[in-house]
């Protein structure tokens, strides 16, 4: 049997971790239309940061894959494949890019890195998970890009940006204080 190496066991930990993370945030919600506010900005985030472009992305769809067997672990405690056709299915595949995106900054590696980039490579990702999720909206509810972005854009934004500057002040702790290997 092969020993695996100490440091892809913290990655395969932070890895379980942060999807659970990112299904809690998905029960702290806020019902304001038919894309609710969650938390789950901040955690794909910090789980884009920690883990990198490869694991962070495998981290997401490990969240997709339990949702899609039927744990309850979507927006609201929705589970199935359903939820992944519904009108907040882009945003779910805009996600999958973004934490791809955002773990650019870091590439995996536990290092200190500039709060400006990574709060920049959080607004990147966070735009490709808009663009997904405001064009899903439209073509699956068949709005207009006004009422698209008056749904799914405009009452995230600002809330969005902060989750963001909190997830890369997190990652700075966690490096500062040697908690990432």
């Amino acid at each position: 049997m092969s020993r695996m190496a100490l440091g892809d066991l913290h990655k395969l930990v932070w890895t379980a971790l942060l999807a659970a993370m990112i299904a809690a945030g998905a029960y702290l919600i806020v019902p304001i239309g038919p894309v609710p506010v969650s938390m789950q900005v901040l955690f794909i985030t910090l789980a884009g940061l920690v883990l990198g472009p490869r694991r962070g992305m495998a981290c997401f769809l490990l969240y997709l894959a339990v949702g899609a067997a039927g744990l309850p672990v979507f927006a609201g405690g929705a589970s199935g494949v359903g939820v992944l056709m519904g009108p907040t299915a882009g945003y779910l595949y805009g996600f999958v890019v973004m934490i791809g995106i955002v773990g650019l900054a870091t590439g995996g590696r536990s290092r200190m890195v500039s709060f400006v980039r990574g709060f920049l490579f959080g607004v990147l990702g966070l735009g490709a998970a808009y663009l997904g999720g405001v064009g899903w909206l439209m073509y699956s509810l068949e709005m207009s890009l006004h009422k698209a972005m008056a749904v799914g854009f405009y009452p995230f934004i600002l809330w969005d940006l902060l989750k963001i500057v909190f997830a890369t002040a997190c990652y700075r702790i966690l490096v500062r204080y040697s908690i990432l290997r």
